[in-house]
């Protein structure tokens, strides 16, 4: 973990693709750690892998620190680190890419930010990683599930 930044974990998982999803979240800043998740009726695991990732920024409070993300997602991680999502964004999303509500908003979110993804390797020996898995599914296996409007199925 980080000592001179930010540090944020995330995971999504969907049970059925689509199916009920949910994100999970751990945000760590010196010895405070906060977690976040949510529940949707039906998305994908890519959209709950996303939607992790944008609700981290979301809560955060400053954008004068340096922020590394770990994600067992290679969608999220591969579309930032190498250019993907520019050229996304450049060709307005020609050819039916997926997602493109949750990706613009990670774009807009991301320009007030230093961030650093580093991908981790899911369900493994990386406790933070568990933590948000087990976030993410128990957010998904909720009752009161939220309508994810953008999902594109």
């Amino acid at each position: 973990m980080q000592t001179n930044g930010i540090t944020i974990y995330t995971d999504g998982a969907s049970r059925g693709n689509p199916g009920p999803g949910g994100y999970g979240v751990l945000l760590m800043y010196g010895k405070h750690v906060k977690e976040l998740s949510g529940g949707f009726k039906k998305t994908t695991n890519n959209r709950m892998e996303l939607m992790a990732v944008i609700e981290g920024l979301k809560a955060l409070k400053t954008t004068d620190l340096p922020v590394t993300i770990y994600s067992d997602s290679q969608y999220v991680v591969n579309a930032v680190t190498k250019g993907w999502l520019n050229n996304w964004v450049r060709t307005d999303f020609k050819g039916g890419k997926k997602n493109k509500d949750l990706w613009m908003q990670y774009y807009q979110l991301a320009k007030k930010f230093q961030i650093r993804f580093i991908w981790v390797r899911g369900h493994a020996d990386n406790p933070y990683n568990n933590r948000c898995d087990e976030l993410a599914t128990a957010a998904a296996d909720g009752k009161m599930l939220a309508a994810d409007n953008g999902f594109e199925g």
